[in-house]
């Protein structure tokens, strides 16, 4: 029998390639987008701090004197951005999946208060629309940005499967690349959006957003399929 054979849109952990590694799975890894840190000043920074990403948590600890936001309430998108900023000493009052459960829950309970959104070049309008729409207090900063690196897979190339964690990664791989018969696996829906603009059906999204879940629904899928 012959290995699943799988591509990953980005590098993973080591710790991620092993699960692959233990399961027989032939991967190849190749980063499809690029994050670049913004130097930026931390004087208009309001009373709580939203992120919507592990790279805007990463972007602010680069910056002089970050820790003295450690006192401020923070509300967050995703589990493993979640665990990032404890990591750091901050504290999480409001963690959600995805950006339009978050931007609910800040606009009917926490209306009354004050924002900065860190945020990169690429996010989407979700959140920045629901708070202006509700008259909400918020400034944003753009920490990091995102740009494509777009990559040509070599024709020889074959896999039953392919990894996409981000809209941008999908663009990125569509420039130079088309999807034929693999099956996507994705982190979420706003990717899996990104692929179904394209025409592509052939998609499985993971049940919690985060890139352990989609390996797990990888595995899962062609284990259940070979038995």
């Amino acid at each position: 029998m012959s290995q699943t054979s799988i591509l990953s849109t980005k590098t993973l952990s080591a710790e991620q390639r092993q699960v692959f590694l233990d399961a027989n799975f032939d991967l190849l890894e190749q980063d499809f987008i690029a994050i670049k840190n913004n130097l930026f000043e931390l004087n208009t920074i309001n009373n709580n701090l939203i992120f919507s990403s592990q790279n805007a948590v990463l972007s602010l600890i680069e910056q002089n004197g970050w820790e003295v936001l450690k006192t401020k309430p923070v509300f967050c998108v995703g589990i493993k951005t979640k665990e990032l900023l404890e990591l750091h000493g901050f504290t999480v009052d409001v963690y959600l999946d995805y950006a339009s459960e978050l931007a609910e829950i800040i606009t009917l309970i926490y209306n009354k208060e004050s924002y900065t959104f860190l945020s990169g070049n690429l996010r989407k309008e979700t959140l920045p629309k629901a708070l202006k729409s509700a008259g909400i207090t918020f400034n944003e900063i753009e920490v990091y940005q995102t740009t494509l690196a777009p990559f040509k897979i070599s024709d020889q190339e074959n896999f039953d499967g392919i990894l996409f964690f981000s809209p941008s990664a999908v663009e990125s791989y569509l420039t130079n690349n088309k999807i034929k018969n693999e099956v996507c696996f994705c982190v979420g829906t706003t990717t899996a959006s990104a692929l179904e603009a394209k025409k592509i059906k052939n998609i499985v999204i993971a049940e919690t957003p985060t890139i352990e879940e989609v390996i797990l629904e990888v595995i899962e899928y062609y284990t259940t399929e070979s038995i």
